[in-house]
């Protein structure tokens, strides 16, 4: 049953490390299973130009948690002076879902962010909280089978934000054509020190 609930809307998530850069990347479609709603349906915040939080599975869930994390944040922001760092953004989103763990939020958040010296750090968790760090990609969704494949071919260390940004494309492109509950295009942000560039994918869209 729980499973079920998760993939109820269908999603795909992906954040990927490249050199003092990461990118994180969703498919755009919001389904009431195999029924399609929007195409145009956004997955990924940004916390501050420096965070990214994307949020997969059920998507009313998603967008009740993502307020409370901004509200978080502010608060934060108000307290200390300075915007939050990535490891604790990732320790502050584990604890909220954590609170809830006898009546989860059905939602699998990636986390996505550059740190102390520019280090890129990505991160996923489960439903309740329990991190899972990588050093090179995370993957959440209903396509995370698929991604997972596609990333693990595709990926390189060290890649240059524009080497960085065709990888995750092709990787979300070609593993959402494996999955019906998610596709009908792609979001993705490139994160460098300096900037953040956001682009529209377009894709299959059946």
């Amino acid at each position: 049953m729980m499973m079920q609930i998760f993939e109820y809307n269908g999603s795909a998530l992906v954040a990927m490390v490249g050199k003092n850069c990461f990118a994180i990347a969703s498919d755009r479609r919001l389904g009431v299973q195999l029924q399609t709603i929007a195409t145009d349906f956004q997955r990924i915040s940004k916390i501050h130009d420096r965070v990214f939080l994307g949020l997969s599975g059920l998507a009313t869930d998603a967008q009740t948690l993502y307020q409370r994390v901004v509200f978080r944040h502010n608060l934060y922001q108000l307290r200390e002076e300075r915007d939050m760092k990535p490891e604790t953004f990732a320790n502050l989103v584990s604890a909220l879902l954590y609170e809830k763990r006898f009546g989860p939020y059905f939602c699998q958040p990636v986390i996505a962010g550059l740190g102390d010296e520019d280090k890129p750090f990505i991160c996923t968790m489960d439903s309740i909280g329990a991190k899972e760090l990588a050093k090179d990609f995370v993957v959440a969704g209903t396509a995370s089978e698929s991604l997972y494949g596609a990333c693990e071919s595709m990926f390189k260390e060290d890649m240059e934000p524009e080497e960085l940004f065709e990888t995750v494309s092709q990787a979300l492109l070609s593993s959402v054509d494996r999955d019906c509950l998610s596709g009908w295009g792609g979001h993705v942000y490139v994160v460098t020190p300096t900037e953040v560039k956001e682009r529209i994918l377009k894709g299959r869209m059946d």
